[in-house]
């Protein structure tokens, strides 16, 4: 079954192509450009034009900065705690990647 507003969009796709609208756009003519993953492109490029990150590179920023942190921390009471994080930072990267 179509959607109710079908025939109203289709109208108005119509209308705009009669005045010009679809007239010289950017890349009129040229092939789309490749697409890795086609089911999820529109997801992919939402998520990237809003600054979303997958969460294995988003883990692997936080890890890079806990071990920069442990390589300046002396205190070995900060160093146990930040080694426990890594750890399981660490299995959540491997979680991820898994996905």
């Amino acid at each position: 079954m179509d959607h109710p507003l079908i025939d109203l969009i289709s109208a108005k796709i119509r209308a705009a192509e009669a005045e010009g609208a679809f007239d010289n756009l950017p890349g009129a003519g040229k092939p789309l450009p490749p697409c890795d993953d086609p089911e999820n492109a529109v997801l992919n490029r939402i998520m990237k034009e809003n600054g979303a990150v997958p969460e294995a590179v988003s883990v692997s920023k936080e890890l890079a900065r806990l071990r920069e942190e442990l390589r300046e921390t002396g205190d070995r009471t900060e160093r146990q705690r930040i080694m426990r994080d890594m750890a399981l930072l660490e299995t959540r990267l491997e979680i991820a990647k898994r996905r």
